[in-house]
């Protein structure tokens, strides 16, 4: 007999108890309603409909034990996330249903039990110009209580928009700039970004953009709004050589029933008669439900932006009240390159995007040095005739003219991007899979930290994992359900 005949045979029986076992019981008192994980996995945040956050850690035995629990909102935790584990201290964040956003500092010497919710020295907060918003200072004209006397726990950070509750909140942070974004999107179709300059004073954040991404829902209608930054740190080598800035940022929006992706370009705000470079948010794709073919038939009730661009291209889910999980690749085709007969004699080395970079700098407005700021200013030059009038606008108007790009009265951001602006790039959407093994209404839609596994979670209580095949497609790979049994009595 050969010596391989033993693996060619039945494979041994395996245990057939389950391997899946409860690792922690969350404690709350009522539904659990969000949940995060940090960068690392150790750490576990829950939010109940009470309004009540705790916060296990995972210690070196293996067991999660709680490290906190606090009344962090009014009513309903809607949405949950830790900023990365580089920023110190430790910082969560919270979105109520009363449209209130919160960041929730951790005092890592205090006695577990006391670790958030407490006022840090340091966080207090400092007023800032007339698009900064910081702690001390509420929106709508009150101010936050930041007393450590104070038993009602403390955020770091406590914002709300006065016109419409907010209804979902995302983070980035960029580790190299050290900067940190943040997108609120209210129940009136409203986009706010926020950028944090200094993670030291993470209590001061600076309105960098406004507009709206749909009109204004009917009074009693259903709604469903969701924002989710792009998680990459550098944007797509494809994109890169599209145009696309290096330092730009991407955001996908989920309003109603549509499905827009918005980047941003470089641009000039003046303050006082001085120019300096800022960022412009512009619709570069949109999946309208109009479209026969790849429109959604209703809410689209979550949306994610996959890690891992390093396949040329990015990819988006979308989980929509029809029951089909959408998934879409985001590509950004070089309409130059194509037309000057340049794809595929180019190359994709270092050297090859160093000399496109540098070709699009002449372009522009010549010389100027690779910075935002350049970029910016050379644009502007170009588009204004490039003479020194371009810079000597008066303070008054200047000043109105930034305001209304904050406003988001400036520009038409319903238009398709890469043909109104300088420094818009058209991408292109495509529908990769639609997948319909919920055979219910999808609320949740999820990536792995690599963007290879795809999750997502239906009215019928299962989780689904897909995978992507060999051709590009996805397809489902596991199934988990909860299933209650009662033992029988022996």
């Amino acid at each position: 007999m050969s010596k391989f005949s033993q693996y060619l045979g039945d494979p041994p029986a395996v245990d057939g108890k389950s391997t899946i076992d409860s690792i922690v019981n969350h404690g709350h008192q009522d539904l659990v309603q969000a949940v995060a994980f940090n960068s690392y996995g150790d750490r576990c945040a829950t939010g109940s409909v009470d309004g009540k956050i705790r916060v296990f850690n995972r210690h070196k035995d293996g067991k999660w034990r709680v490290c906190d629990s606090w009344s962090a909102h009014g009513g309903e935790i809607l949405e949950l996330q830790w900023l990365p584990p580089t920023i110190y201290p430790n910082l969560l964040a919270s979105l109520g249903i009363e449209g209130r956003f919160k960041l929730w500092a951790e005092n890592p010497s205090a006695a577990p039990g006391r670790r958030f919710g407490v006022n840090l020295t340091g966080y207090g907060g400092h007023h800032g110009g007339v698009n900064t918003l910081s702690s001390r200072r509420d929106v709508g004209g009150g101010l936050s209580s930041l007393s450590s006397g104070d038993s009602k726990p403390t955020p770091a950070f406590d914002y709300r928009n006065p016109k419409s509750p907010i209804r979902s909140f995302s983070l980035k942070h960029n580790d190299d700039t050290r900067h940190t974004y943040l997108a609120l999107l209210s129940v009136d179709g409203t986009l706010e970004v926020l950028e944090n300059e200094t993670p030291e004073n993470i209590t001061e954040f600076t309105r960098i953009d406004q507009f709206t991404v749909c009109p204004k829902p009917s009074r009693g209608e259903e709604t469903s709004f969701r924002v989710r930054f792009d998680p990459n740190q550098d944007v797509c080598y494809t994109a890169l050589r599209a145009g696309v800035p290096t330092d730009a940022l991407g955001l996908v929006v989920a309003a109603m029933d549509s499905v827009k992706v918005y980047r941003t370009r470089d641009t000039v705000s003046a303050s006082l008669g001085v120019a300096t470079a800022a960022k412009e948010f512009y619709l570069a794709a949109e999946i309208s439900p109009k479209d026969p073919v790849a429109g959604h038939r209703g809410l689209v009730r979550d949306v994610a932006w996959a890690p891992g661009n390093i396949r040329g291209y990015d990819i988006v889910a979308t989980a929509c009240q029809d029951g089909y999980v959408r998934v879409f690749g985001l590509s950004t085709p070089a309409l130059q390159m194509q037309a000057q007969g340049m794809e595929g004699t180019r190359g994709w080395g270092v050297g090859e995007m160093r000399k496109h970079q540098e070709g699009r700098r002449e372009e522009g407005g010549g010389g100027g040095g690779g910075t935002a700021a350049a970029r910016a200013l050379a644009g502007s030059a170009a588009q204004h005739g490039g003479g020194q009038d371009a810079h000597l606008k008066s303070g008054i108007r200047a000043g109105l003219a930034d305001q209304s790009r904050l406003s988001g009265t400036a520009g038409d951001r319903s238009r398709l991007g890469g043909q109104q602006q300088p420094g818009q790039v058209r991408h292109v959407v495509t529908e990769v899979a639609r997948l319909d093994s919920h055979r219910t209404p999808v609320w949740r839609v999820g990536f792995d930290d690599d963007g290879q596994i795809l999750g997502s979670v239906g009215d019928e209580g299962k989780l689904m994992c897909y995978r992507q095949t060999p051709d590009g497609s996805w397809a489902k790979s596991a199934e988990l359900a909860m299933v209650k049994m009662r033992m029988a009595a022996p």
